[in-house]
């Protein structure tokens, strides 16, 4: 199994050099057209290095510290050192073969995260799945595939969940829909299994779970399940992920976004509270029992 290793994806390390090279240029006075000179480029060039948007190349990099007044020496290697780590493929590059373009952009964005909330109508958050539950969720879309891909689908999903477990993880705030308690994935032993497991997720000091009971009726996020990712990057953004099919939609417009962590927001205090969950989680277990 290809096992994340360290905290954060590559767009986390170009966020960081990004905003380092920013620092070095408004230091020295310089105008984003000047350092795009200096590396045969645009200004636009310039200012998606220093947001992070773009892979880097060490001879630009190399040639604006220069131009920054950064001679070879402690800094200098250090900074070229992270641009290394700003290039190397995220730990999800090993399944790229099972992976869809517009997924691995978001385990690149997930991976970086300081904290993920996010909202589930239908099934257990990814994070969150067992691995019988997940192979029966991958199933549904992907049964038709060659057993040899779907275990692949499903180690991937795995190696994912462990984000959550590793040195200095992410804050995980979930509100599931109590139809995701209610609907037998695979079956009603492997919902069991789930449940148990969300049940002692509970304990782990960064996961704070909800339930919103059909009682509740409707609520501002009724449409869908969304996310809500946010970095511990100044210069990043808040990102909402929706998901598709065959496809995803990132926002980070702020009016987007405060629309989402609007309604986010809203389920916190219309769902069931954290410290519910666990009576709620056994509840569903007796139920399953009869």
């Amino acid at each position: 199994m290809n096992t994340p290793q360290s905290n954060g994806g590559p767009i986390a390390h170009r966020i960081q050099v990004g905003a380092q090279l920013r620092q070095l240029r408004e230091a020295r006075g310089l105008t984003r057209a000047e350092a795009g000179w200096a590396i045969r480029g645009s200004e636009s060039k310039i200012s998606r290095i220093e947001l992070g948007r773009v892979g880097f190349k060490e001879r630009d990099v190399v040639d604006l510290l220069r131009l920054y007044g950064v001679e070879p020496g402690e800094e200098h290697s250090r900074l070229l050192a992270q641009v290394r780590e700003a290039n190397a493929p995220g730990w999800w590059q090993g399944y790229s073969d099972v992976l869809a373009p517009w997924f691995q952009n978001y385990l690149d964005l997930e991976q970086a995260a300081e904290l993920i909330r996010t909202y589930e109508v239908q099934f257990v958050p990814g994070l969150l799945q067992t691995e019988a539950y997940a192979r029966a969720v991958i199933n549904l879309g992907h049964g038709s595939r060659a057993r040899d891909e779907i275990d692949r689908r499903v180690e991937l999903r795995m190696a994912r969940a462990t984000v959550l477990t590793r040195p200095e993880p992410p804050r995980l705030w979930a509100v599931l829909d109590e139809a995701v308690l209610r609907r037998p994935i695979g079956g009603a032993d492997i919902l069991r299994g789930q449940i148990e497991a969300l049940l002692a997720a509970t304990d782990l000091p960064n996961v704070r779970l909800q339930v919103i009971p059909f009682r509740a009726g409707g609520h501002p996020a009724s449409g869908g399940a969304f996310s809500i990712l946010r970095f511990p990057h100044p210069d990043m953004s808040d990102v909402v992920y929706l998901e598709y099919l065959t496809s995803a939609l990132y926002l980070d417009k702020e009016e987007d976004v405060d629309l989402y962590a609007a309604a986010i927001g809203q389920l916190f205090i219309e769902a069931e509270p954290p410290q519910r969950t666990p009576d709620l989680l056994r509840a569903a277990l007796r139920d399953l029992a009869r």
